[in-house]
């Protein structure tokens, strides 16, 4: 499997959205949540995802470039129209406003509709935590999983993201869906050419179990913890896309759908640790969790994780050696340059 630096990566990406028409400052936004996937190794909501967005621009189903309007609520609330623009544009505005909203204010909610697939909820409540503040994020997603019991999907895979600030240590950082796994990570299976799923992660369109990876995205996806997950993207769908008044449950576009817009949906929620025990406090308090879960025995050999170290370990990986990227992958990439005249990646 191919490893491309990082930064040739971005630079890439950046340059193939503006010859597609979006200005150089929200390329470069896109460009940079699409890296965060790839340098944590998540490369199936990374750069090798260009091509995918750029074929919904090509169908009419997504703008590249339009103009979003931020509306001020109150004080410590705002709603972002994102005009079926980019996910990556929408939300690190909305991120933006709503660490803004929350320093002055304690703590801060902004919604997001008219949206698309943003990547990884994980880089937006980091990007919080980077900046001494609590992050909290969620979006709604395409149905993927039954509720509870049901026999038909309906709800999205809906991830949820938290981001607490260090000072020392790295820093905490959840990012998880409502799933076992993303769909995007089935897809990145058979990129690889890996024709088995592991037991468990997905049933088939009747319901059934399988470890076929091109029945698990036909099918449904399993929740995590039974109940608790469907339960779980169920809520997180009423707080995205019902709350905007986006859609209701069950109606947000696939991705891969390329005959209809996404309408999907965001919420940023800030909190400003400094309002209660005081950045600097709170930092340190995190720190003296965070270095004792790392320093406890581990059960079975190895090393003891809390979320977000692991990403941590990755990212360092990722320095020395250069993002993965599947053949295919590149391929697409390669073919969005010659869309564009540009070099290919490799």
């Amino acid at each position: 499997m191919p490893r491309i630096e990082l930064s040739r990566l971005e630079d890439f990406a950046t340059i193939v959205l503006q010859n597609a028409g979006m200005s150089a400052e929200h390329a470069s936004a896109v460009a940079t949540v699409m890296c965060a996937a790839d340098r944590i190794g998540l490369g199936s909501h990374g750069v090798a995802r260009l091509s995918t967005y750029l074929e919904r621009v090509r169908a009419g189903v997504m703008e590249v470039d339009p103009e979003m309007v931020v509306t001020e609520v109150t004080a410590a609330l705002a709603t972002v129209d994102a005009a079926n623009g980019f996910g990556q544009v929408a939300a690190t505005r909305a991120m933006d406003v709503a660490m803004d909203k929350a320093r002055r204010m304690g703590i801060a909610a902004v919604s997001v509709k008219n949206s698309n697939h943003f990547g990884i909820a994980g880089h937006y409540a980091r990007t919080a935590a980077e900046n001494r503040l609590i992050g909290i994020v969620m979006t709604n997603a395409s149905p993927a999983l039954p509720p509870f019991n049901a026999k038909n999907k309906l709800l999205g895979t809906n991830p949820v993201a938290i981001g607490i600030p260090s000072i020392n240590q790295p820093m905490a950082v959840l990012d998880m869906s409502s799933t076992i796994v993303a769909r995007g990570k089935i897809r990145r299976y058979l990129e690889e050419g890996r024709t088995t799923l592991p037991h468990g992660w997905a049933n088939d369109a009747q319901g059934r179990l399988t470890t076929d990876p091109h029945e698990a995205l036909e099918g449904s996806l399993a929740p995590i913890g039974g109940p608790k997950g469907a339960g779980l993207a169920l809520m997180i769908d009423l707080l995205t896309g019902v709350l905007s008044g986006a859609s209701i449950t069950g109606e947000v576009g696939n991705l891969l759908d390329a005959s209809k817009t996404a309408n999907t949906a965001h919420l940023m929620i800030v909190v400003d640790p400094d309002k209660f025990v005081g950045a600097t406090a709170f930092g340190e308090l995190v720190d003296t969790v965070l270095a004792a879960i790392s320093s406890m025995e581990p059960a079975d050999g190895g090393r003891v994780y809390y979320p977000g170290l692991i990403e941590h370990d990755r990212a360092r990986d990722t320095a020395e050696n250069g993002a993965d990227i599947t053949d295919e992958g590149l391929d697409r990439l390669n073919r969005e340059a010659a869309v564009y005249g540009l070099r290919p990646l490799g």
